[in-house]
């Protein structure tokens, strides 16, 4: 498919910035995948979908103080960092991303800690991508020490389109409430209409919540480019998942119960790790999934609308059907259901 089969406008008005008060109030459209069958729902309403023996897995990753301001040496420019992901843990190596990304090269040294007593100091050693680069931090401090010092200085990396101040609450609703294994820059979307009250709800009909931990970086991020879909990289994240979700997942498959994965980093993590049957793993993927596909062990899905010419819609697409998804996406548009990260979410059945 072509890149551009998946690009359409979405209204100002239905990006939202904020979150409900309450996470499982907002809207859910159904879609049932053998019928074209589309019901609007509440959130909450998922419920009554599944049934005693079926398994919903969650990605419990959770968002870390990633993003980062420092002042690049000589120049004084102020220079914001986001930290994706630690390449050596000895020598203090990390893949980064810097903003602007013109003023930052190989030997530049940004110091994050014009403002504090850290004396933390970041060395640019190499380029990745035209944002992308490697750097090297210069602290010879205890690693635990280290990593309390970047947690300090850094901030939760909120969606860009935010512009307004945030507050703790704000940072706070920016997680899963089951968010638990620090790692992220992105939370896993579709599992902010989780409420703890919800959960328990379905762990007391006898719905089988298990976990994954996927760290989402930059793939939710990136626009393809590419118009020859199949041609495009995913970038790498790590993932892991245990013998535990296993046990429970390939169960459910022999019992042919329903197996719903909240999102899109949880289908990239159970597809990434199952062939017949779905194996314990902690390592990387680079998965993309685009149509068609055959998905091994995931026959639901949560998610939520996702913007124009992105892998997390084509992922959505090879799940049901282009014209069902397409013709959901104009329903949502014309219902006033809401996009992006606080947006409402979609049940694929």
């Amino acid at each position: 498919m072509k890149t551009s089969d998946f690009n359409f406008k979405i209204p100002k008005n239905l990006i939202v910035d904020k979150p409900l008060e309450e996470r499982d109030e907002s809207r859910l459209m159904v879609i049932h995948k053998n019928t074209g069958k589309i019901e609007h729902k509440l959130f909450k309403n998922i419920i009554d979908y599944f049934n005693k023996g079926d398994v919903i897995i969650i990605n419990n990753t959770k968002v870390f103080p990633a993003k980062l301001y420092g002042f690049k040496e000589k120049t004084d420019a102020k220079i914001e960092v986001i930290l994706l992901r630690e390449l050596d843990k000895k020598k203090r190596i990390w893949d980064i991303l810097v903003d602007p990304a013109r003023k930052v090269r190989i030997g530049n040294k940004i110091n994050l800690s014009k403002n504090n007593n850290y004396n933390l100091i970041l060395e640019i050693i190499d380029n990745t991508t035209s944002r992308g680069r490697i750097g090297r931090f210069n602290s010879n401090i205890p690693y635990n020490e280290f990593i309390e010092i970047i947690k300090k200085l850094g901030e939760t990396p909120l969606p860009k389109y935010i512009k307004y101040p945030v507050s703790q609450q704000d940072i706070d609703k920016y997680q899963t409430v089951y968010a638990k294994i620090e790692g992220a820059i992105l939370a896993p979307t579709a599992g902010l209409h989780f409420s703890k009250i919800l959960l328990k709800k379905l762990e007391i009909k006898g719905i089988k919540i298990c976990e994954i931990t996927l760290h989402i970086g930059l793939s939710n991020l990136i626009i393809i480019e590419v118009e020859d879909v199949s041609k495009h990289r995913m970038d790498t994240e790590p993932y892991f998942i245990s013998q535990k979700t296993c046990d429970i997942i390939n169960n459910a498959l022999l019992n042919n119960k329903r197996i719903c994965a909240v999102g899109t980093s949880s289908v990239r993590a159970i597809e990434s790790s199952s062939y017949k049957s779905l194996k314990p793993i902690r390592g990387w993927t680079n998965k993309f999934i685009f149509p068609p596909y055959d998905f091994k062990m995931v026959n639901s899905m949560i998610t939520n609308f996702h913007i124009p010419k992105s892998t997390l819609l084509m992922m959505v697409v090879a799940f049901a059907n282009y014209d069902l998804i397409m013709k959901a996406y104009e329903i949502a548009l014309k219902e006033n259901y809401r996009f992006y990260s606080y947006g409402d979410a979609m049940l694929i059945i």
